[in-house]
């Protein structure tokens, strides 16, 4: 064979992979149709999905430490408040400045990703959770750009993209307390 002919085959191949990586990729991470715009974009999807692997896993261990009395598998809610529960750790570095506000309930996640907010919640499956979570959004005058949400028996992820506006005066560590009491609220 020629090489002509071997370095066609090469691309053709190279782009088959490409729409099949770029069809198992949700579109809200690929900004562009060209090779290095899909391949970042399944590089964010491939973290974003290991970061969700390791909050199910880390779920899992607690609840095989404390399991929850009765015959439910669901924790029980009591009435107990977020500030008592919730840590915030704080990260920054030259991209990125984030926090993350956990509980038994739910873990939050808030960063700040160039110009926007991307905020990240696990809980188990609360109804109506997602509604409570974008009234609060909304009545912190915050615009809602994106929204997916992944589910694995009875954990869900939300993760939000959110434009920040000039006149927003709320850190991404009070964005995840306010976010984090939504979980609590009946």
């Amino acid at each position: 064979m020629s090489h002509i002919a071997v370095e066609r085959n090469r691309r053709r191949q190279m782009n088959e992979h490409l729409k099949v990586l770029r069809s198992m990729t949700p579109c809200f991470y690929i900004k562009r149709g060209d090779q290095a715009s899909i391949i970042g974009g399944v590089i964010e999807f491939i973290k974003e999905m290991q970061l969700v692997l390791e909050l199910l896993e880390s779920k899992k261990r607690r609840r095989s430490i404390s399991p929850s009395p009765g015959p439910s598998s669901k924790p029980l809610l009591g009435p107990s408040t977020p500030q008592s529960e919730h840590s915030i750790v704080v990260h920054e570095n030259i991209k990125e400045l984030g926090a993350s506000c956990n509980s038994p309930v739910a873990d939050v996640e808030a960063k700040i990703s160039g110009s926007n907010v991307v905020l990240r919640t696990v809980s188990r499956r609360i109804p109506g959770q997602v509604v409570k979570i974008i009234t609060l959004l909304e009545n912190l005058s915050l615009e809602i750009l994106h929204l997916n949400i992944s589910s694995m028996e009875d954990t869900i992820l939300y993760s939000f993209v959110i434009k920040i506006g000039l006149e927003c005066q709320l850190s991404v560590e009070e964005l995840a307390i306010e976010v984090q009491k939504s979980f609590s609220l009946t």
